[in-house]
């Protein structure tokens, strides 16, 4: 970047940071790793994964650094991301921190359970995000619940993105990315697949005998999946470019969640031109509808089974919905759409001191024409 780090406005993202398993995780490294214009990225890590004194540690040391970029609250903004839980505890007082320091601070919403946790400590979530200077939620789902708290023009909906993948060949291959649990539906995923093969057994026309199931990712729920499955492999957790190159190769990506707020492998496996399997819930089904990719009803192991013997059977189903999955990708979910629409949503927010001065907002949908 030309310009030297005194007069660039530096973003600074402070949240879950490093090789861990997690869409928020995946969201920050993303922008890390993005040439943003006019603006440097850098991150202050709240926590990585770590439990007890570790990550207590952590989150004194993201105290620290705050207090000591005051200095740059007029030059410099900060990007909070918070889910719910401890998450919304612990990087909600960092955000009152910023806030109170002088910064101006957008408060990035992720989260499966939000809603839920937004039901139970309404005066939290409301004392919370009212010290944002806007508040960036990732699905329409979410817009609504913090419309319950703070003005409209005060909340901002950008979907999440990411860079457009190189895939390579595609191969009989069904993937599954995530944490191995309940909630991302992997107990339903096991038993649809074991009964599609015991479909093939009496039917070999659909040749299921030909493909592979892989679920990657670390096991949160012991218990959610058999032991063995046919023509199936449990890879553990992997690397984020590991897993990457799998979806390369991929020709299906299936995520059954029974709850989502906008997970970051729906679009991953998008730009990657998978065939795409899921279920309508948070984010998801105005990714995915349309012709866009399947859905299915959370929880449904006939419906599941029904959609992943579709797309192994019939190649030019499955390369329809994987061809208009990705085009729409691009035209609305891809980083050099949404990363510009970011930019001037964090720059906005430079040299705003306080959340609370109501007459510095404007309606950003209206600074960006939206």
């Amino acid at each position: 970047m030309s310009a030297n780090r005194t007069t660039t406005p530096v973003v600074w993202h402070v949240g879950r940071h490093g090789e861990v398993a997690g869409g928020m995780t995946q969201v920050i490294n993303a922008y890390l790793n993005w040439p943003f214009e006019n603006l440097k990225v850098e991150v202050i890590p709240s926590r990585d994964g770590s439990r007890g004194v570790k990550a207590l540690g952590l989150f004194f040391r993201a105290i620290w650094k705050i207090l000591r970029l005051r200095g740059r609250r007029n030059r410099d903004a900060m990007v909070i991301h918070l889910s719910q839980d401890g998450s919304f505890v612990r990087e909600g007082a960092l955000l009152t921190l910023a806030q109170l320091l002088g910064f101006g601070v957008v408060a990035q919403l992720h989260g499966s359970r939000f809603a839920e946790f937004s039901r139970r400590y309404p005066k939290l979530v409301r004392f919370v995000l009212s010290r944002a200077t806007y508040v960036h939620v990732l699905s329409e789902e979410t817009r609504a619940i913090v419309a319950q708290t703070l003005a409209p023009e005060r909340i901002v909906y950008i979907p999440n993105a990411v860079a457009t993948g190189r895939p390579g060949n595609k191969e009989n291959l069904a993937v599954f990315g995530g944490g191995v649990t309940y909630r991302k539906g992997v107990d339903v995923l096991a038993q649809a697949w074991e009964e599609l093969q015991a479909e093939s057994d009496t039917d070999p026309t659909l040749n299921v005998g030909a493909w592979k199931l892989v679920i990657a990712g670390p096991v949160i729920d012991a218990g959610v999946v058999p032991e063995s499955l046919r023509n199936a492999e449990f890879v553990g957790a992997l690397s984020h470019q590991a897993l990457m190159d799998l979806l390369d190769r991929a020709a299906i990506a299936v995520l059954p969640s029974r709850d989502e707020a906008m997970p970051m492998f729906i679009l991953e496996a998008l730009a990657r031109h998978c065939c795409v399997i899921s279920t309508p819930v948070g984010g998801i089904a105005n990714v995915l509808s349309d012709g866009r990719g399947m859905l299915t009803p959370a929880g449904d192991i006939q419906e599941l089974r029904r959609a992943l013997r579709c797309a192994i059977s019939d190649d030019e189903a499955r390369a329809g919905l994987a061809a208009r999955g990705h085009a729409s990708f691009a035209d609305t979910f891809s980083a050099n759409v949404v990363y510009p629409k970011l930019a001037k949503l964090w720059l906005s927010i430079v040299n705003r001191p306080r959340a609370g001065n109501l007459s510095q907002k404007r309606n950003f949908q209206g600074m960006t024409g939206e």
